[in-house]
């Protein structure tokens, strides 16, 4: 009894230390992503906040630079709308708000250099949940911004990795 689980922890010890040796690892799990273009433009606003951290993400990714003019750039990535929202999810027996939806919302667009659909309107939409309460209305507020730029980064991430799936025309 005693050396077969001894054998069993070492088959399993083994098997890790294979998987843990041959490189083994999920895409993206680095914060690397492999994008099929080197130069690429963005379509965002100067002062917008999910432009600025999208375009730190391209700066850090090897072999890909970010272009101010569109017509250097391998691909383009067209803003086509961009909202954020607030409604009431649930109210508590008094009447008031008890709970908010957020909502990110982003639709963009990818084409090349020729002006060739290379990614179709693609929309993201993010929501989070979070709960009022009025005697907190400060913290509240300082939860929503987290929540917003949590929601930001995670828009970021979609939007490299989708990117990444991009085959652009030989």
């Amino acid at each position: 009894m005693l050396r077969s689980n001894f054998l069993r922890c070492g088959a399993v010890l083994m098997l890790a230390c294979v998987l843990a040796a041959c490189g083994f690892k999920p895409r993206g799990s680095n914060g690397e992503y492999r994008i099929p273009f080197h130069t690429i433009y963005l379509g965002f606003n100067e002062n917008s906040p999910l432009g600025v951290e999208l375009r730190r993400n391209l700066r850090s990714a090897e072999g890909v630079m970010v272009v101010d003019d569109a017509t250097r750039a391998e691909a383009k990535v067209d803003v086509v709308s961009e909202s954020r929202g607030k409604v009431i999810l649930s109210l508590n027996s008094q009447g008031r708000v008890r709970e908010y939806l957020l909502t990110y919302t982003l639709v963009f667009k990818v084409r090349d250099s020729k002006d060739a659909e290379l990614l179709g309107p693609t929309e993201i939409s993010l929501k989070r949940s979070i709960a009022f309460n009025e005697n907190q209305t400060l913290a509240k507020e300082s939860e929503e911004v987290l929540l917003y730029r949590d929601m930001q980064s995670d828009l970021v991430q979609q939007i490299l990795r989708r990117l990444t799936g991009i085959k652009p025309p030989q």
